[in-house]
């Protein structure tokens, strides 16, 4: 028997793990809010120069461009009214005085601290400090929670994601808040890493796709309420102590969560292991189960995931076989793609020329038909063809954005929607094709390589949009190019539909495309090795 099956039999599927969903599931909603989170306290308002304290505000003007719209960053040396020769009155200066914003009731970290004309990179490198810390977060949390357990990192990321986010609303500089930002992003791949686990090592084969789904939409739900916080509460520093102290109660209703029976059986807490199982059974109804339960079996039937544990892989590994070499290399660039293009399209919301809020809304709601459309492409036309289209279709409509006036709104509206909707089909998509793709002796740190790169594309996308400043075309040319060649990358991969999962490194090697198994040969040994289509976190959104 199994582990999977021997966790079925005794705890089954009852009310626990329902709870364990919610109490999984509800702190999701506010990751959306953290990640998506500068849409709102970065926004830039319409803005120009201050006038010179000897200005008569009744005639002062602004000099224009050559597209004939007035300068932002620019003003005049003096007044045009002013008594000069006629080779100096049109001379002009640098904002000395700074900017005035068009603004009323809302403010932001660009109105606080002027982050316009030449200090606006400082706002996207803002938004890549948080980035950051989500890749730091996932090298050094993911490690931790193999030496200490599951639970303990997730409480401890609840904590500090709700400390430095609560600090950031009091930053009394930018590199303060950009300090706390990434402390933020550091707790935030703590939860999803935490998250992903727990729930797939506490509910049945059955339920991981529903529940793994369910706890997927959580995420897309949080995109739904961050508008609505924001509409309300204009003001950033507000809204950001807002989204953060809830992860304060968060912290304590942890507690409530058990740590994964795997890992404690791993590190030689067996009794305290059968314990929580025991009574885990005991709450869903299955008592007599729970208590016919001993050590021994429970060693038993985790004896090959003790002597996997114990051979030792490394990342190398990766790369030490042709086919194995060849999955590396293309699911790389394809999680870089996707991540790379995700995150320029979630944060340009403001530049299509709608109301903001509204436009968000619209932007998180496309995730929901996105994800199931994703589910029914892998089932019925495969995991390789999914992953290829949805990339290509994702590049082909940034790129179309190149050749659109910025004056047709809709238009424009319409492509970086539909195409934002194709990379969250691949971010759903790219989670279990990657499960399948890499052997259990080495599934983790395939995962672990997989989530770096997507990390890393998601924390230079706000840098690549800074060459925006030489040419507004520039960076939808980048970010649609690398989602095309992600697409491309994503045609080598061979496809697992159908296929039982590997085990071993040999196994991926022996895959061939022609080769197929007896439908009930496959049948059989896919009812014990399930994963679920739609894990936790699909989203850095992302979870």
């Amino acid at each position: 028997m199994t582990f999977s099956k021997l966790m079925d039999g005794v705890v089954g599927t009852g009310p626990f793990q329902f709870i364990i969903m919610a109490l999984l599931g509800i702190p999701i909603l506010g990751m959306a809010n953290h990640n998506l989170l500068q849409i709102f306290t970065a926004a830039t308002p319409s803005y120009h120069c201050r006038p010179p304290p000897n200005a008569s505000a009744g005639l002062w003007v602004l000099p224009t461009g050559l597209n004939g719209k007035p300068e932002l960053c620019l003003r005049f040396v003096y007044p045009p009214n002013a008594s000069l020769p006629n080779d100096t009155h049109r001379a002009t200066e640098p904002c000395l005085d700074g900017w005035v914003y068009n603004v009323s009731t809302e403010s932001s970290i660009v109105t606080e601290w002027d982050l316009v004309c030449e200090s606006n990179k400082l706002k996207e490198m803002a938004q890549s400090a948080y980035m950051a810390g989500t890749l730091v977060g996932g090298i050094v949390l993911g490690d931790l929670s193999d030496r200490f357990g599951r639970k303990p990192i997730l409480s401890y990321s609840y904590l500090l994601l709700a400390a430095s986010g609560s600090g950031a609303a009091f930053s009394p500089t930018l590199s303060t808040y950009m300090v706390l930002r990434f402390l933020c992003g550091f707790s935030n791949s703590g939860v999803t890493l935490s998250t992903v686990i727990l729930n797939v090592e506490w509910v049945s084969i059955q339920m991981r796709a529903i529940t793994s789904t369910a706890i997927g939409y959580f995420y897309t739900v949080g995109q739904f309420i961050l508008p609505g916080l924001a509409y309300i509460i204009p003001q950033w520093r507000w809204l950001q102590l807002t989204v953060s102290v809830p992860f304060f109660a968060f912290f304590l209703l942890s507690w409530w969560v058990p740590e994964s029976i795997r890992w404690m059986v791993l590190s030689g807490r067996t009794p305290k292991a059968l314990k929580i199982l025991q009574w885990v059974a005991a709450f869903n109804g299955k008592k007599e189960d729970g208590e016919k339960l001993r050590p021994e079996e429970l060693i038993h039937n985790l004896q090959k995931e003790i002597s996997l544990a114990k051979a030792r892989y490394s990342v190398g590994d990766l790369f030490r076989t042709p086919i194995l070499r060849r999955v590396t290399f293309c699911l790389s660039i394809a999680w870089f793609s996707t991540g790379f293009a995700y995150y320029s399209l979630a944060l340009s919301v403001g530049e299509f020329g709608f109301n903001l809020y509204l436009l968000q809304l619209i932007f998180g709601g496309v995730d929901i038909p996105a994800k199931f459309l994703a589910i029914l492409s892998m089932s019925y036309l495969g995991r390789h063809t999914t992953q290829a289209t949805a990339l290509l279709l994702a590049g082909g409509c940034i790129l179309a954005l190149v050749f659109v006036p910025s004056d047709l709104w809709t238009l424009r509206t319409i492509l970086a929607v539909f195409g934002k909707g194709c990379l969250s089909s691949s971010f759903s998509c790219l989670f279990l094709y990657t499960s399948e793709l890499y052997p259990t002796v080495i599934r983790q740190t395939g995962m672990g390589i997989s989530n770096l790169f997507t990390r890393i594309g998601s924390m230079t996308a706000p840098l690549v949009r800074i060459t925006g400043e030489f040419h507004p075309f520039i960076p939808n040319v980048i970010f649609g190019t690398v989602a095309l060649l992600g697409g491309s990358a994503a045609f080598f991969l061979p496809e697992t539909l159908n296929r039982p999962l590997p085990e071993t490194i040999e196994e991926v090697e022996n895959w061939s495309p022609q080769t197929k198994k007896p439908r009930q040969e496959l049948e059989a040994e896919k009812a014990t090795q399930r994963i679920p289509l739609q894990p936790c976190g699909a989203d850095p959104d992302p979870i």
